[in-house]
């Protein structure tokens, strides 16, 4: 075969809330999973939920042998997330979807692929409902470009 691996070849991408988890809930989870990149796309990556903030995430993600990667760029603008917050889910993914198309979240969005095709990357966000989440709407994209499966963990 030429031409690379196949896309049955490729990682799955995966997801994952932190809502109603401790860190190390999310990491067992990960590390089960078999992810070897954390990406986080929170526009803010502060937490008010202990071990969820940038620093201490990164940290505790490396140190169970998870990279960890953080692209501002594919967080949720602020209006989107304040309608997310008011239960406004169609209004928080057009917010998002006319944020995708300006040339930060493109670029952010071809750092997640070029990620996704080199290991097997989990695309974490707060929000537990799949409604309110915008992580699916960026794994949505990148499995459009490269066939991959989208695990939601």
């Amino acid at each position: 075969m030429e031409g690379g691996p196949s896309t049955h070849d490729r990682p799955a991408i995966f997801t994952a809330g932190y809502e109603g988890l401790v860190q190390d809930q999310l990491l067992d989870r990960l590390v089960s999973a078999g992810a070897r990149v954390l990406l986080d796309i929170r526009a803010i990556p502060q937490s008010r939920k202990p071990g969820f903030s940038k620093r201490l995430l990164a940290a505790s993600a490396e140190a169970r042998g998870l990279r960890y990667v953080h692209i501002q760029a594919l967080g949720t603008p602020k209006p989107g997330r304040e309608a997310a917050r008011a239960g406004r889910a169609a209004e928080m993914e057009a917010i998002f979807g006319q944020h995708m198309v300006t040339p930060a979240a493109q670029v952010g969005l071809a750092l997640a692929l070029s990620l996704a095709l080199g290991a097997p990357v989990c695309l974490l966000c707060f929000e537990h409902d799949p409604a309110f989440y915008h992580r699916r709407i960026v794994a949505g994209l990148l499995a459009a470009d490269t066939g991959q499966a989208v695990i939601d963990l």
